[in-house]
């Protein structure tokens, strides 16, 4: 079965940096799009960043972009999310997912599979 787990959440003051990595199993990973996505307490989940089967396409939230990352290395089976200039606001249990959609997707509904989560907390 398809398996997602999450690794490198924690505490970080702002202005810092994590990095947080995925590893799947049970699908072929060099075949799947992933996905980032991130929930903060009291509010819904919402789109961070994906990345297409290849890595040759990648898209980003508003919120993130310029500061966060995704990459992915199919040998691994890992996607990984790089976060700099971290903010208060960027906290949040962070997710990563798998969709059948080739370049990915920016919708929740899309996604066929998720990770555990991972929490990230932003500190002043």
């Amino acid at each position: 079965q398809v398996q997602l787990v999450e690794f490198g959440g924690g505490l970080v003051q702002a202005g810092g940096s994590l990095r947080l990595s995925c590893a799947a199993s049970g699908l072929t990973f060099s075949s799947s799009a992933m996905g980032w996505f991130r929930q903060a307490p009291g509010k819904e989940r919402e789109f961070v960043a994906f990345i297409s089967w290849s890595g040759g396409s990648t898209s980003y939230a508003d919120s993130v972009k310029g500061r966060f990352t995704i990459s992915r290395d199919n040998a691994k089976n890992t996607v990984y999310l790089q976060m700099n200039s971290m903010k208060r606001k960027d906290t949040a249990v962070y997710y990563c997912a798998v969709t059948s959609y080739e370049h990915g997707s920016y919708y929740y509904a899309d996604y066929d599979y998720w990770g555990q989560g991972t929490q990230v907390t932003v500190s002043s």
